[in-house]
């Protein structure tokens, strides 16, 4: 591409580089000027103009956006992505379902590598997405670019974001009560939202004492795909209650404890070929905290292992909540 300054005259076809007045009207910067556009801007004084000229072998910034965004999704449907139309150099990916964004990142920043003019931006691995979602942004930065340089961009980068749709459609959830007053609806309220929101049906409300022994019937009795756990006192260790209560009726404790604060006091198993997790207190409030992380991969049928939850820890440091009883910020006298 050629880009710089030329005779008006000379600047018929060109790219306009920067948007300029011409009279009544605004020629905007993008435009493939005609010649009435030249017309007007030599009736407004301007003698040359800043241009881009295509040369051979190169791409349109929006042919060249379009073209990468069909090397990353070559299957919309398969990947559950949208590609939008093309504007100014941009092509926007959206979800086709609600779920979680699976990224290669190897691959994508390998796209980002070939040549500064051409971008892709991403949301983060694993980001919890609505339907029609943006997860991703194309930006040719120029106005054109060499073919060879997408065509380069593109290899090996197809396939390398998906979006992964919810497989679990039902879930159960257990709370437990440590007096004989039935729990705030708070907690059923906040979790109802966040499986509503990925398409999941909850079952009827189940409380039951805090302990053991009615803990783990609930756990056989439950009929979701998935159980979900919120113990009216807090788990503290990985031989309290809610862990021994689902060891009690047949299951199995992967992990207690996760570097991701507020959410520290989650644990993960499984009961039957079905996975359960116990919920921090944290899981009360809609605000983001570390069990949506492991909440919104399992219900998308991604496993979480012990490993997983571990690495968590980069990035696993999350707002401050005003009811936590000893804040992480020091208290000034």
């Amino acid at each position: 591409m050629k880009f710089g300054p030329v005779p008006l005259a000379e600047a018929e076809g060109a790219i306009l580089a920067h948007s300029l007045k011409a009279g009544a009207r605004r020629v905007a910067k993008g435009t493939s000027l005609t010649a009435a556009d030249l017309a007007d801007l030599k009736a407004a004084g301007h003698h040359s103009l800043t241009v881009a000229r295509l040369e051979p072998g190169d791409l349109h910034e929006d042919a060249a956006a379009l073209a990468l965004a069909r090397f990353i999704v070559p299957d919309m449907a398969a990947q559950n992505i949208r590609i939008s139309g093309a504007g100014a150099g941009r092509v926007n990916l959206y979800a086709a379902t609600p779920g979680i964004v699976s990224l290669d990142r190897a691959r994508l920043e390998a796209v980002n590598k070939v040549d500064p003019m051409l971008t892709i931006a991403t949301v983060p691995d694993f980001h919890r997405v609505d339907a029609e979602g943006m997860i991703a942004t194309i930006k040719i930065i120029s106005y054109a670019v060499p073919a060879a340089a997408v065509s380069k961009a593109g290899q090996g980068a197809g396939g390398a974001m998906r979006v992964i749709a919810p497989a679990v459609g039902s879930a159960t959830l257990i709370e437990t009560r440590v007096t004989g007053d039935i729990p705030s609806e708070k907690g059923r309220a906040a979790m109802r939202g966040r499986l509503e929101r990925m398409g999941v049906s909850l079952a009827p409300r189940i409380v039951v004492r805090h302990s053991e022994a009615e803990l783990a019937a609930a756990v056989q009795a439950a009929k979701g795909d998935l159980v979900l756990v919120l113990t009216g006192s807090a788990t503290s260790d990985p031989m309290d209650v809610a862990p021994q209560a689902l060891r009690q009726a047949g299951g199995r404790v992967e992990r207690f404890g996760m570097p991701v604060d507020p959410g520290n006091l989650l644990f993960v198993g499984a009961h039957r070929g079905r996975p359960v997790i116990g919920l921090p207190g944290c899981a009360r409030s809609p605000a983001l905290n570390g069990a949506d992380w492991v909440l919104e991969r399992i219900l998308c049928g991604v496993e979480v292992t012990s490993e997983d939850i571990a690495i968590m820890g980069v990035g696993g440091l999350l707002k401050e909540i005003p009811t936590r009883p000893m804040p992480r910020r020091e208290t000034l006298p």
